[in-house]
């Protein structure tokens, strides 16, 4: 098993990576039901996170579809996010009159959603909507306005790594998602 530069392994598999790629074909073809080419959709992915679970799904999307990014970062080496959400690249693409959907990689604390999607709104969307592969839902989180829509799985409360999720930058390589 992979070891991070601190001598920290994995301690179990969560999700398989065939699970994984299952459950992602199945968001992606509930994603491509629900637009059309007139929606003119628009996939936001927050890196680093979601680059992985991103392009999967972008793969596997059926209706036309264009890709931006924003990095917002929280958690720093941390496990734990700081709640200071720094925005480090902001989206180029107009989202003026088109379905956004925003591609997150995991909802835990949902700090960095309820920061980020005010400032995605006010760029005037058609809709904003939420994609997200990992859920935690906590108890005492502050609410994400819009709930996820789609939501690939409701995580354990772990710290978790793999298929683009990491620790200190470590273990975004693995195809599956694994406890620390």
């Amino acid at each position: 098993m992979a070891e991070s530069r601190d001598g920290r392994t994995p301690r179990r598999t969560v999700f398989s990576a065939s699970v994984i790629e299952r459950r992602v074909r199945e968001l992606a073809n509930e994603i491509s039901a629900a637009y059309t080419e007139e929606d003119r959709l628009l996939l936001v992915g927050l890196l680093k996170g979601s680059f992985i679970f991103m392009a999967d799904l972008v793969r596997a999307i059926s209706v036309p579809h264009q890709v931006d990014f924003l990095v917002a970062s929280s958690y720093g080496s941390n496990k734990v996010s700081s709640g200071d959400v720094r925005l480090l690249y902001d989206p180029a693409s107009s989202m003026a009159g088109r379905a956004v959907l925003v591609v997150e990689d995991i909802v835990d604390s949902g700090t960095t959603l309820s920061r980020l999607l005010p400032r995605l709104q006010a760029r005037d969307p058609a809709s904003l909507e939420v994609c997200t592969l990992l859920h935690k839902r906590l108890d005492g989180v502050e609410g994400v306005e819009p709930e996820p829509r789609w939501i690939g799985f409701d995580a354990p409360n772990d710290f978790l790594v793999g298929y683009g999720l990491d620790y200190a930058e470590d273990f975004r390589h693995l195809p599956y998602i694994a406890s620390l």
